[in-house]
């Protein structure tokens, strides 16, 4: 095994790089750990990116699933923050080109940063082979967290992260106020964040 070089390293890095290993060992607490480190600092860098508090918190819960699962491929060539960071990254950038493509119709072009006019390309989101993966992604997050939410958070859960309506259709779709369907995802959230921290075993 190749022998860290740990003064390329700040010492909250080489921490990291610590509960990292204690993780992927199957240590619960090193999880909550960086999932309490690095938390706030994921959620602003989203919400800077896609300016909607509600996306923000889905993008940030699904940024941490998704580096947790991957966390035994770590490589210590970087800081975790900085590989932490690129997944939620492209994970948001995948959110905002599927939303921009979403309500752009096929006819549509746009400028680009030179004034060029740049039309549009949609494909058929059936045969997206990279659509299909983000599919794929979501429905397996689903399935580590939903069976064990409350039952009255399941169904709002589903709606959310699996047929990807928006707030406001949730609320027609189950018949209540929009600020109830926002304070119980809201919860469902903070509850799925304690299961990423304390129940790991199909992650």
């Amino acid at each position: 095994m190749e022998e860290l070089d740990e003064s390329r390293f700040s010492q909250k890095a080489l921490e990291d790089f610590q509960l990292i290993d204690r993780a992927v060992d199957g240590d619960d607490a090193a999880y909550a750990k960086l999932l309490q480190r690095y938390k706030r600092a994921v959620y602003h860098m989203v919400l800077k990116m896609v300016r909607n508090v509600d996306d923000a918190e889905d993008l940030t819960i699904e940024s941490f699933a998704k580096a947790f699962r991957s966390l035994h491929r770590f490589k210590k060539d970087y800081t975790f923050s900085t590989w932490l960071f690129r997944i939620a990254t492209n994970n948001t950038i995948d959110h905002i080109r599927k939303k921009k493509l979403n309500t752009l119709s096929i006819e549509n072009t746009y400028t680009d940063d030179d004034g060029q006019s740049v039309s549009i390309d949609v494909e058929d989101e059936n045969n997206n082979p990279q659509e299909e993966t983000i599919r794929a992604q979501k429905a397996e997050l689903l399935l580590i967290f939903v069976d064990k939410l409350p039952a009255k958070y399941q169904k709002l859960v589903r709606l959310r992260y699996y047929e990807e309506l928006s707030y406001e259709e949730i609320a027609v779709r189950i018949e209540a106020p929009l600020g109830t369907v926002k304070a119980q995802l809201h919860r469902a959230r903070e509850l799925m964040y304690e299961m990423v921290k304390n129940k790991r075993e199909h992650i």
